[in-house]
């Protein structure tokens, strides 16, 4: 029983990491420079414009995120490129 527990705990652990570096892309969303971005307010019409209702928007590490709410009601963070308001990544 002890090492059902032991792997299931393991399991949890290892399941946990991967999903934080897969939401978090683990990379930047473009190379290209900041000043060639597009405000957080325009990527934001780009995401509302596809049926998103944004809580909660921020750019970090040349990415933009974006706390969402999808047409069925879930919630689902997007990350931007933030040169063109394209989805590269969702978690």
């Amino acid at each position: 029983m002890r090492k059902i527990t032991a792997f299931a705990v393991a399991a949890a652990v290892l399941g946990t990491a991967v999903a934080a570096q897969a939401g978090s892309l683990g990379r930047p969303c473009t190379a290209t420079p900041e000043n060639q971005w597009l405000s957080v307010e325009a990527l934001q019409a780009k995401i509302e414009a596809q049926g998103y209702k944004v809580q909660k928007a921020k750019l970090k590490k040349a990415c933009g995120e974006f706390y969402t709410i999808d047409k069925d009601g879930k919630q689902v963070e997007l990350f931007l490129d933030p040169t063109n308001g394209q989805i590269v990544g969702q978690n």
